[in-house]
């Protein structure tokens, strides 16, 4: 059964139940006010309703590998090539296409990891729209330049995870970097004058994003939280460990094993200031909590950073608090974050099931070695960080940030990117985003000390900035590529932009629509679809 097809039988159950329960408790006496809230839920929904249905593609290579060779395969048993054991894939894509939870308990697993809530990909969402509503960009099929200039990325973020940003001007391995994927085939990062360089290495490109220090000020200022200031100096990874190098340690993680090593942190706690600082973040953090820490400081500023759109901004008698204050503001940043999972899990498990980088990067040490002959594109072998990589470990797999490698879960879209554009898009809606942020700062090489940084930064830039550095940061972990973060942020900002609409059908202040300016720069304003009695 295909996912559209279980998707109206999930519908027509959900209906079944919805009219049974009306005629248990329904009563005939109407006030206005129920009126009214029904006028405003059928404005939403027959908005929704009349939306076209998306069309999900994927890359094929799920078709052309029906085994599983170049799809997402975790925690599935493994050969000793580390390929799934015959039918072991099979068995899950079916399980998923059915939906069933008893048929995913049925699926053999090679370990003690679990899947990670696969079921997840049938949740509804009734408010913004559904998940099934949202669509993405097909993502880079395993045998692309494309992929291959994703994964010579990664191999580079592994490389240089220990040094400090600050240096990256002057750093010859970082040259080395920017040098080798400027002359990709396929490479798609930002660039200036046709060429990867400092200032764009391992960014997205969006506004801002390219502006000031690498480290968005939302990830360094303090955080006024609560009564309890909160100084962002963060638990740190000593530097110069890696993880997943050996083939045990490798293989025992495809099958769903934890190994015995641990990360190791030094003594004292810094700022982030290496890639190495921010995988720890991305690592450790709850859903939201890079973004919840904006608001918070975006709070302190007081009404000169609320958006211009804020009816209580130059009000003479009133504030805002449970709508368009510091409540709502919070709660709506929570709301996005679950929201936009909801549509990520929907494109990981039922969608794309794309292949994680630490599974590619087998199938590239095999290949190189002649022990396989896998499809990989010819632009791998071209670049220099397949030797940088060979010579450090003695072979090429991917140098992982952490014991447990990747989630278990399919790689595109990425959730930490999914969540930063939903919460970065929210924070856009509420504030000002042309404020510069007053006490801007930057950090020294160690991490120990914040210094003054003379360059005038926004909200909206910082905002983007900051969904960069939470999405890329996954990616110097080794658990994400490139297209992961970049369409995962779009489509968080898609899920969020859907729930700001219904949002601003909910108050009854003079208001024109949330303005929130695109990660591709589009200047839009959102408003409440228009309440029509009996649609």
């Amino acid at each position: 059964m295909d996912f559209a097809s279980n998707r109206r039988l999930f519908i027509q159950s959900l209906t079944a139940a919805i009219s049974s329960a009306t005629s248990i408790t329904g009563h005939s006496a109407k006030i206005a006010r129920n009126e009214q809230c029904c006028d405003i839920r059928s404005a939403a929904a027959a908005f929704y309703r009349s939306q076209p249905e998306q069309p999900h593609p994927s890359n094929g290579d799920e078709r052309l590998f029906p085994d599983g060779i170049a799809s997402f395969s975790k925690a599935l048993p493994h050969n000793s090539q580390g390929e799934p054991l015959p039918g072991s894939y099979r068995r899950l894509v079916k399980a998923l296409d059915n939906g069933s939870f008893r048929d995913l308990e049925s699926v053999l697993l090679g370990g003690t990891m679990k899947l990670d809530n696969p079921l997840a990909q049938n949740a509804f969402e009734l408010e913004g729209p559904d998940s099934h509503q949202l669509g993405m960009a097909v993502p880079p099929s395993f045998s692309s330049a494309e992929q291959a200039g994703e994964m010579v990325e990664l191999y580079w973020q592994a490389i240089t995870r220990d040094i400090p940003f600050s240096e990256w001007k002057s750093n010859e391995t970082i040259a080395e970097a920017t040098g080798d994927l400027t002359v990709r085939e396929d490479f798609r990062g930002p660039k200036i004058g046709g060429r990867v360089t400092a200032q764009t290495l391992f960014r997205i490109a969006a506004p801002g994003v390219l502006d000031g220090p690498y480290i968005s000020q939302f990830l360094l200022q303090p955080v006024p939280y609560g009564s309890l200031p909160m100084d962002q100096r963060y638990r740190v990874a000593a530097p110069g460990r890696n993880f997943g190098v050996l083939y045990k340690d490798w293989l025992a993680l495809q099958n769903g094993l934890m190994t015995m090593e641990e990360i190791e942190y030094e003594r004292t706690p810094r700022h982030l200031v290496t890639q190495r600082g921010l995988t720890g973040f991305v690592h450790r953090d709850y859903t939201f909590q890079a973004f919840l820490c904006a608001a918070l400081i975006l709070l302190q500023f007081g009404p000169a950073a609320l958006s211009d759109t804020n009816p209580y901004k130059r009000s003479r008698t009133q504030v805002g608090f449970a709508t368009f204050g510091e409540p709502q503001i919070i709660d709506c940043i929570a709301r996005a974050a679950n929201a936009s999972l909801k549509a990520a899990w929907f494109q990981k498990w039922l969608v794309h099931r794309r292949i994680r980088p630490e599974e590619f990067a087998f199938r590239v040490q095999e290949t190189s070695a002649g022990r396989a002959r896998y499809p990989l594109s010819g632009d791998l072998a071209k670049s220099a960080a397949v030797g940088v990589i060979q010579s450090s470990t003695g072979g090429l797999l991917l140098p992982l940030a952490y014991p447990d490698g990747c989630p278990v879960h399919p790689s595109y879209p990425a959730g930490h990117a999914v969540i930063a554009g939903a919460c970065s898009t929210m924070l856009k809606a509420f504030f000002n985003e042309e404020f510069e942020i007053p006490g801007a700062v930057t950090s020294d090489a160690d991490g120990a000390d914040l210094t003054p940084c003379q360059e005038a930064l926004t909200v909206a830039g910082e905002l983007n900035k900051l969904a960069s550095n939470i999405a890329m940061a996954r990616n110097a972990a080794g658990v994400h590529w490139r297209s992961d973060s970049v369409e995962g942020i779009r489509l968080g900002e898609a899920a969020a932009l859907g729930l700001l609409r219904d949002i601003a059908a909910t108050g009854s202040e003079p208001f024109e629509g949330f303005q929130v300016t695109t990660f591709d720069g589009r200047k839009v304003t959102v408003r409440a679809p228009s309440p029509t009695r009996g649609a």
